[in-house]
């Protein structure tokens, strides 16, 4: 228990933030809302790696540590994805999942 908190409503938290990103990232058309829904599967692992470490080791960090790593690669990986998508926009005029296929040479 985290100040009070239960770790299961943290779980479910966790749990549903990541099917909406799974439904966001399967049902969406638009990179920018793919990019957005890959961001929030992201931060619901972040969320299990801290509730976890803080419930398994509450004296140690490892979880800590492990999310921040995790935002860094998300912070890396969305500039190259919105830097893509800018290039995308500019040659195609639309950022729809359909028309990428029209980027072939």
């Amino acid at each position: 228990m985290i100040e009070g908190i239960p770790i299961q409503h943290f779980l479910i938290v966790s749990t549903i933030m990541f099917f909406i990103g799974i439904a966001g990232f399967i049902m969406r058309r638009n990179l920018i809302t793919i990019l957005m829904a890959i961001e929030l599967i992201l931060n619901s692992v972040n969320i299990n790696f801290v509730i976890f470490n803080r419930y398994l080791y509450p004296d140690q960090l490892q979880g800590h540590f492990f999310a921040i790593f995790v935002v860094g690669i998300a912070a890396a990986e969305a500039s190259v994805a919105i830097a893509l998508i800018i290039n995308i926009y500019r040659k195609l005029k639309n950022i729809d999942v359909e028309n990428v296929n029209e980027l072939r040479y």
